[in-house]
């Protein structure tokens, strides 16, 4: 029970943890246990077979990953299973290349579609392709049945008709030399609850002084003949008939017309049905009306070439119609009267290889019709194919006349096609798993409309073919205790184990435990793997380059020093967390070089004799050398002078090199500065030269020359030059000064002139203002006068 609960720990850590994995190597997210289970994933799959394969800790499982992962980990391509899918053609015969009027050939003899029988071996997820070349013959036979409906308002198109045979036989002798043609009528059901007249009434429907027939559902005049005169005579006998509702049941007729074959008599040709009413129809669920509940079956019900069973069965369904139209190659051609053309457009949309036409008030232009509407469908081939199995997936691309090409849907079809075109598609089978039984699967793709087909059977490879060299009750599956197969152990049931080693029975979880545990204190397997039978087996990583290994599960090989972010510099492998490093390469992470060759100066020397060769890099023991071989002396004499004409040339575009600045003086990186405080100062990691040169104008240039740590060339320079001011300038200046001053107080002394003869001018204008005024003396009628007068009553003049 222990061990019980412990497997189901187990299987639920898996799941949890492959669950828990992002999108990635899809062969390591399938934990498959068997080769079988494995090549079942995908196509870029593959299981080792190699029974040293394993690393301890490593399980079963690991066997199946990427085919480039496994020989990177070591399996060599002899011991990888890798069975890839195949393609067998049976029966290819090509298609006919005939002209008309060159012999009589029997419609099986002529093949417009190649290859006609094919077998697929399929491998999960790796497609199978093939090409698949259509032609339309020349001089093709044709089988046409016309069916008319017979209702009173379609009297006068039935005189039209009654002439039909031989007109039809003249023109459509221009298309084929083979041509039959045969006739049916249809009026409605007679159990509908409108029809609850008298039996005279049903006698003949119609009013007035009209001899009708008695309604029926659908009568098969004319099989199909190559006598047109008997087509006009059979015609010419029938009557019409009459119902009371609108819409007919040319539903129940074309259903008859499609699955009786032998009555109707069908060849293995084009068929052509052509359908012709000035009416609308009735679908599934109508027949309610007349108490008809029972759906329609789908097969042929005639006898003595009349429908026995329209009272019993209902409409059919456009569904159905469009599947017993499809499965018997029938294609259709609706004639129809100008009023219910959008109602017959949108029936046409739901029923491939179909066409609609407009009829004349009283079917004058049938024949034109019909030769038109057969040339639209047989201008375009329409592939389609029969039910898939369940995983499988079918892809088509078509290349058609003037080189166009199609994809998706549109690769099912070619349109424009003229007689004798030649077409072809390419077709692509994927399985995406292999069905439940495995068995052989079959199915067919034919062209909407005729009666050739490809047939196609389907092998699933769902097992690979070490499993057939598998060795029951192996000795080394522990003693029989399995099956040996592709490299590793099937152990019988209660067995457990890389080797079916531990019986169920016979160990608990407590001593499973134990033995997976590096010490006491310690998790089991090192919380990186599972305990089975006693074992550690290690759990896989998302990325098949890492892994987890050792007894315990201790090791891994992802958890290394790492250099330029590459595990272990890229320079050697990860074994359980140590870089194992490759010749000439030694350190932590394997970046050190031991080759010498970069510390070689231009005299043989290492390192010009100044250093050592560390890591492939000299270190200059001298500290005033620097460079790759210690061959730079930032400091030493004569640096300035050396460089002198270069910065010169670069900084301010002068001196002797600035014809060949570019060819000679880009050796070194140029930083400009504003002033001489943002120059690079003593002190930093690498020596510094300080250099004040003079050029041909006597202006002084300050830069600082120095090798960085990256044996860079860097060169710090004042943007500007210092050019001190000569003895011959201060006379100019100082006549310029003099020359500004005298202009200036010849302009201030005019400007004053003028100030004076503007006031004046302003002051004489003033006062002749003045003595021209007259001032107004009139009293002011509202003043009053700011003295009061106050007399004391007591006042006696004492």
């Amino acid at each position: 029970m222990d061990l019980k609960l412990l497997l189901i720990s187990t299987s639920l850590g898996v799941i949890c943890y492959s669950s828990a994995q992002k999108e990635g190597n899809e062969c390591i997210k399938a934990n498959a246990k068997s080769c079988g289970e494995c090549i079942q994933v995908g196509a870029k799959c593959g299981w080792c077979m190699d029974p040293e394969f394993l690393k301890q800790g490593e399980a079963t499982l690991t066997r199946c990953d990427e085919l480039e992962s496994l020989r990177k980990r070591g399996c060599s391509s002899a011991k990888v299973e890798n069975p890839r899918g195949s393609q067998l053609v049976l029966k290819n015969k090509a298609v006919t290349n005939r002209n008309k009027g060159e012999g009589k050939l029997r419609p099986e003899d002529i093949t417009q579609i190649q290859p006609q029988k094919l077998n697929l071996s399929l491998r999960s997820g790796e497609p199978q392709s093939f090409n698949l070349k259509f032609k339309l013959a020349e001089d093709y036979p044709i089988d046409l049945y016309y069916l008319v409906d017979l209702s009173n308002s379609m009297k006068d198109d039935l005189e039209n008709v009654k002439n039909l045979g031989t007109q039809l036989m003249v023109e459509m002798s221009k298309i084929t030399s083979d041509f039959r043609i045969g006739f049916g009528s249809f009026v409605e059901k007679t159990v509908m609850p409108y029809i609850s007249t008298t039996p005279a009434k049903l006698l003949n429907p119609c009013t007035g002084d009209q001899n009708c027939t008695s309604p029926f559902s659908y009568k098969n005049v004319l099989k199909l003949t190559s006598n047109g005169q008997e087509f006009n005579t059979l015609v010419g006998q029938q009557q019409i008939s009459g119902n009371l509702d609108s819409p007919e049941g040319g539903f129940d007729a074309i259903m008859q017309v499609a699955v009786c074959g032998e009555h109707i008599g069908w060849r293995n040709v084009t068929r052509l049905l052509v359908f012709s009413t000035d009416a609308g129809f009735h679908f599934a669920g109508d027949g309610k009306l007349g108490g008809i509940v029972l759906p329609n079956d789908g097969k042929c019900h005639l006898e003595n070439n009349m429908y026995t069973m329209s009272h019993y069965y209902d409409y059919p369904s456009i569904a159905h119609l469009v599947q017993k139209l499809s499965d018997n190659n029938i294609q259709t051609i609706f004639a129809i009267t100008e009023e219910f053309q959008p109602v017959y457009m949108e029936l046409k949309n739901l029923i491939p290889k179909s066409a609609v036409g407009t009829l004349s008030a009283n079917s004058s232009n049938v024949i034109n019709l019909i030769i038109d509407a057969y040339n639209s469908l047989s201008s375009e081939v329409i592939l389609e194919n029969s039910k898939l199995p369940e995983g499988v997936t079918i892809m088509y691309q078509s290349r058609c006349k003037n080189g166009l090409t199609g994809e998706g849907e549109m690769g099912r079809k070619c349109s424009n096609i003229s007689i004798g075109d030649e077409v072809s598609f390419t077709i692509s089978i994927t399985a995406k798993q292999c069905p439940k039984m495995g068995k052989p699967e079959s199915i067919k793709i034919k062209p909407l409309g005729f009666n050739e087909e490809v047939e196609i059977t389907l092998n699933f490879i769902c097992e690979c073919d070490c499993h057939k060299d598998g060795i029951e009750n192996s000795e080394i599956c522990h003693n029989g205790n399995g099956t040996y197969e592709c490299g590793t152990c099937r152990c019988n049931e209660g067995r457990i184990g890389r080797q079916c080693e531990c019986s169920t029975n016979e160990v608990t979880s407590e001593d499973l435990d134990k033995s997976c545990r590096k010490d006491n204190g310690t998790d089991i397997c090192s919380n990186n793997g599972d305990c089975v039978c006693g074992a550690c087996e290690c759990k896989k990583r998302e990325s098949p380059e890492e892994r987890y290994s050792g007894m315990f599960c201790e090791c891994d090989n992802f958890n290394c020093d790492r250099s330029n972010n590459k595990l272990c510099g890229g320079h050697g492998r990860c074994e359980c967390r140590v870089c194992i490093c490759e010749a000439n390469w030694t350190g932590s992470a394997c970046d050190c070089s031991l080759d010498t060759t970069t510390c070689l100066a231009s005299n043989k020397q290492i390192c010009n004799g100044r250093g050592t060769c560390e890591c492939g890099t000299c270190k200059c023991t001298d500290p005033k050398f620097q460079g790759p071989t210690c061959e730079i002396c930032p400091t030493c004499p004569g640096v300035c002078e050396q460089h002198k004409e270069c910065v010169q040339c670069r900084a301010f575009g002068t001196g002797e090199k600035k014809d060949t600045c570019e060819r000679d003086c880009s050796y070194f990186n140029l930083i400009k500065v504003k002033d001489r405080d943002k120059l690079p100062q003593p002190g930093q990691a690498f020596p510094l030269m300080h250099c004040k040169e003079r050029d041909a104008n006597d202006c002084w240039f300050y830069y600082t020359y120095a090798v960085n740590n990256k044996t860079e060339k860097e060169v710090h320079v004042v943007e500007t030059l210092d050019c001190p001011a000569g003895p011959d300038i201060i006379p100019i200046v100082a006549g310029v000064v003099a020359g500004i001053v005298l202009i200036g107080l010849a302009l201030l002394l005019i400007w004053k002139l003028l100030m004076i003869i503007h006031d004046r001018r302003e002051f004489a204008k003033f006062e002749k203002e003045k003595m021209n005024a007259k001032w107004d003396t009139g009293e002011n009628p509202i003043y009053k006068s700011a003295v009061t007068t106050v007399v004391n009553p007591k006042y006696e003049g004492k």
